[in-house]
Parts: C-alpha cells; structure tokens; sequence
C-alpha cells in the first residue's frame, strides 16, 4: 500500500537511501532537511528542528515519519544537542500528529543504553539518558523516551537502533578512520581485541523501512538492527584501511590510558569551541575510547523476528562494495579486503 511517507535528515548517507528505498517501494517521498539533497523525494521543505513552522509544513498531510535528523558529534555544548535532538523530536512528534500521521519511526542508537562496559550478545535494553555516555548519547536517549512514550493505537511509534552505520560515502566513520590512520592518529586501543557489531547501510536503511511496513509488531519498542557479524575492531579498522587504500594503524595504546585521555580532551575541546577556537572532532573522547575498548555486540533475533527481515549484504561483501568506491579493488573485481 502506498503511503506518503516524511523523512527527516535525507541529506544524510542513510536518510537518503532511506527515502531512495521508500521511493523505489512506491511510496509518496517527502524529505526535511537543512539543505537540498534529497534522492528519490516527491517533494523536499528545507529547514530545521529548531523551526516549528518549517517542522508543521513538512508534517503536513503525511500519513507516516523517519526520523533520522540529529546532531552528530562525539564532542559539543549541551545545549545544541537537547535543542536539535531532544526539543527537534518534540516538536516533530507534535506536528506529526497534528498533521495526520498515524506511524513514527524514530531512529536512535544502541548508545542510548551503552554505559561504559562491554555489551556481548546484548538485547535492547532500555534508554536511559541519565547513564549513557556522552552528549550525544544522553540527547539521544531522552528521544527515544519522548518517542517512545507517544506510542498509542492511532499513533504507533518504534525505535530503531543501528549500530555502526557504515558504507560507501560515509563520512562519520569511514572517512574519519582513512583520515586519522593517513595521518598516524588512529591507535588500536587494547591492541583492537574488543568484539563489535556494524551494519552495512544497505542494510540499515532496509530494516528502517521494514520497520515502517511492520508498525503492528514494532511499535512501542526499541530494536537494535546490526549485520550480525561481530568482528574485532582492529580487524574492522583493518579492512576499511585496505579498501581505502591506507596503511592500517599498527600502534597500540591500553584502552584505560585513552579513557582517561579522552574525557581530559573532551572538556578541552567542548570549551575551544564555545570560543570558536576548533571547529573539527577531537582526536579522541571517552566515549569514542570505550567504543573502540569495550565490546558490544547485540542478539538479533528478536530484531529479525519482529521485523521479518535479515541483512542482504554481508561484511566482506560490504568491505568489497567499499574498496570498488575507492578504487582499490582488482581490475577483474575479484578478491578485495577480507
């Protein structure tokens, strides 16, 4: 059945192939955003969270919401992640059921139950913006919960978490880690043992989409969404190297020393930039030390089972699509990263 469907954050690598994939299933494509992009939309209103009238035009009419706009940053003043990401869902869920929505998936993160120790095997459990790490993580949370707690009959709303979003064009990790071992800034912490999960972004954007199509199972719970195909992170950083083409970091830093690094350079970096002083990520943060310290990877099958989905694009296949994008695979297409 087709139905007009509001993406927030389509400017981003997986807003835009969510609406793409929306588009291509036959649905009715309305996207949000900052500025235009928007692959495979009927129709795009540009704005901003933080604007309520542009929120109300863009809810308009639409039978369901995405919602994947955020700020995204392992560093950042509290106020700009609780007036985006906290306020901005607000204002979204409101104007989603003025304007006539009746389904609302808001994408979240396993963050917002990650608080510091390693997660093996883990379900989702529940948010909790007091405990997790960081302020995206916190901001994230408090979403979630907001979302969360709108869930009704006529308003059905599921909380979709994928973990480690990666793929061709990615600049949140891909492109930072090339970036980082280019230049010899991406040591392995705890010589990259920790086991962790990713999602290809094919694969993502499909569950999102199949959470949509599934709302009378999914809704009024969080999901996590993941390949299934825990890794050691070394190996992960290891074989984006290879497809990029850049030597893979061989240096090692016990994951207790950038801990406690990383939550000294956070500070640092949060205060230089109230002052305008740096504009780019820190090096390194606890948050982003934890994640590269600590396992986490997640049990799939309550994800799969309510969803009635499964990734299609497997890791090595995921490693291979991204070495085609930098031109490193074999001329014959064979081999690649493994």
């Amino acid at each position: 059945m087709s139905r007009s469907v509001l993406v927030t954050g389509a400017s981003g690598l997986l807003g835009g192939r969510v609406a793409t994939l929306l588009a291509a299933r036959g649905h009715r494509v309305r996207t949000f955003q900052r500025r235009p992009a928007a692959a495979g939309a009927v129709d795009t209103v540009l704005g901003s969270l933080t604007d309520a009238d542009a929120v109300a035009r863009a809810a308009d009419g639409v039978d369901a919401v995405v919602h994947l706009a955020a700020k995204v940053s392992f560093a950042g003043a509290w106020d700009e992640f609780r007036s985006t990401n906290i306020d901005g869902t607000r204002t979204l869920l409101a104007a989603a059921r003025t304007g006539g929505a009746v389904d609302f998936v808001q994408v979240s993160s396993p963050s917002v139950a990650h608080f510091g120790a390693s997660l093996a095997g883990a379900r989702a459990a529940p948010a909790d913006p007091g405990r997790a790490r960081g302020n995206y993580a916190r901001s994230k949370a408090a979403a979630e919960l907001l979302a969360l707690a709108e869930d009704s009959p006529g308003f059905r709303v599921a909380a979709i978490r994928p973990h480690v979003v990666w793929g061709p064009g990615d600049t949140q990790l891909v492109e930072r880690v090339l970036a980082r071992a280019r230049a010899g800034r991406l040591p392995l912490l705890d010589r990259g043992a920790a086991l962790i999960d990713t999602t290809y972004i094919d694969n993502a954007a499909s569950a999102i989409v199949r959470a949509l199509e599934r709302m009378d199972q999914a809704h009024g719970r969080p999901l996590v969404v993941t390949n299934g195909e825990p890794r050691p992170v070394g190996e992960l950083i290891a074989g984006i190297c290879a497809a990029g083409g850049v030597r893979a970091p061989a240096w090692a830093v016990p994951g207790w020393l950038a801990r406690g690094a990383g939550a000294g350079i956070e500070r640092a970096w949060t205060a230089a930039g109230r002052r305008g002083w740096v504009r780019d990520e820190p090096p390194m943060t606890r948050f982003l030390a934890e994640q590269l310290s600590t396992a986490h990877w997640f049990d799939q099958r309550e994800t799969r089972a309510t969803l009635d989905w499964r990734p299609e694009v497997g890791l090595d296949e995921g490693l291979r699509r991204l070495a085609a994008h930098y031109g490193t695979l074999p001329s014959d297409g064979s081999g690649g990263p493994a």
